[in-house]
């Protein structure tokens, strides 16, 4: 009988750890989320870059004009300075290629992983991007889309559509987040390149 005591009484207490090590797992991962929920991140926004207009460009998906490389090459030298850790790209060629250069060369030990966003859906794509685990997030639009995912994201009005041959803005938009109070804008910037 002594025995079965001590063995229910190991059981016990074995039983006892075991809860204490999963509540703490499940706590730090909460505390984690909480964390990421309230930290600073800077959301870099640009329209493609110059589309191929020439009479043998392919019309339904069009490919970057020889200007459109050059600024791809020049948006990667710019955005050495504030490495994104994520990019996103409507599914269009045009605007995978404005940020190809930078998933290509960003990180000498990886390439960073285009991910394709639904252009049709910009309120679905705020919400996601303000959950993102990350510091800093690069995302390639339209001359529509871009200055309406900055008001998105700013929860205002204040930019318009972007002319048909403007091609040199970028929105750099800082944001605090809170976990129960509305998300704090830090800064918010418009530069050409």
């Amino acid at each position: 009988e002594l025995i079965w005591r001590r063995i229910f009484s190991n059981l016990n207490i074995m039983k006892i750890i075991v809860s204490l090590f999963s509540l703490l797992f499940f706590v730090s991962i909460a505390a984690a989320d909480i964390c990421a929920q309230n930290r600073e991140i800077t959301f870099i926004l640009l329209r493609h870059a110059e589309k191929d207009a020439s009479p043998l460009a392919n019309k339904a998906d069009v490919d970057l004009s020889e200007q459109g490389k050059q600024r791809a090459l020049r948006l990667f030298d710019l955005m050495k300075e504030y490495r994104p850790e994520q990019i996103f790209s409507s599914i269009f060629r045009r605007t995978r290629e404005t940020v190809t250069p930078l998933a290509e060369n960003l990180n000498p030990d990886y390439r960073l992983q285009i991910q394709i966003y639904d252009h049709t859906d910009l309120e679905e794509l705020a919400a996601r991007l303000l959950k993102l685990n990350a510091k800093t997030v690069l995302v390639v639009g339209h001359n529509t889309t871009t200055p309406a995912l900055a008001n998105l994201l700013i929860k205002q009005e204040k930019y318009k559509i972007l002319a048909e041959t403007e091609y040199d803005k970028i929105w750099i938009i800082k944001i605090k987040r809170n976990h129960h109070k509305p998300n704090k804008i830090i800064s918010e910037k418009v530069i050409t390149y």
